[in-house]
């Protein structure tokens, strides 16, 4: 298997994450997105019809936690590895997720830096785990335990900061409906050019989308919904 492509099952109930996020694997050389699933019924017919090495697994599915899809993966014998893709930050669930061996645990959002950075981490992760039969150090042993769960945090651009890029995400994504630039910012309490910089930002990332509010005659105003 060493040097051969990786093959990917992304699972995300949102269309337009769904298409982001199979489009991100697919930039990552020795990734191939294998197939595509929006729901955890599907995710299964999708493992016993196709050849899958890792499942690219939003947890939160319309019809199952992705927890309980990966205890059915398990109990149904398949052995694919798992990288969960979530905006739960509950601790709770990131224990139980790393007590069911899964290998990667990314937040939303993300960019593509992030995921490429923990495919290859894990793709390292991979080789080194079939490219010997045994280890001869302890260094050896840590070094492979590490390896799927390396990774350097992705770079924003100048000026922007994770803390904040993740408020602004969470207030698009608990709002009702869509957010204009002047509403994210006073339900976020920072400037109408600094929401609008972070909302341009999830929007070019596909994690929300741009779209044109009408209120009488005047110029239409730009508003973000959350898709990601």
């Amino acid at each position: 298997m060493v040097g051969s492509d990786r093959r990917v099952l992304v699972v995300e109930d949102e269309p337009v994450a769904l298409m982001a996020h199979a489009a991100y694997v697919e930039r990552v050389p020795g990734f191939v997105v294998a197939a595509t699933a929006a729901t955890g019924q599907q995710a299964v017919r999708a493992l016993q019809s196709t050849a899958v090495d890792v499942v690219l697994l939003d947890m939160v599915l319309p019809d199952r936690h992705g927890l309980e899809l990966v205890r059915a993966m398990r109990a149904g014998g398949h052995r694919a590895d798992v990288i969960a893709v979530t905006s739960a930050r509950d601790l709770e669930v990131v224990r139980s997720a790393v007590s069911l061996g899964v290998v990667q645990y990314v937040l939303k959002p993300f960019v593509f830096e992030t995921l490429r950075e923990r495919l290859e981490a894990y793709r390292t992760y991979r080789e080194q785990m079939e490219g010997a039969s045994q280890v001869s150090t302890q260094a050896e042993v840590d070094r492979v335990l590490a390896g799927a769960r390396a990774g350097a945090p992705a770079v924003l651009p100048k000026g922007m900061g994770e803390e904040l890029l993740a408020r602004l995400s969470l207030a698009l994504r608990d709002a009702q409906g869509g957010l204009s630039a002047s509403e994210l910012a006073q339900t976020v309490g920072v400037s109408r050019v600094t929401a609008r910089r972070y909302a341009e930002y999830l929007s070019d990332n596909r994690l929300a989308v741009r779209t044109q509010r009408y209120a009488g005659a005047g110029r239409p105003e730009v508003e973000y919904r959350w898709v990601g």
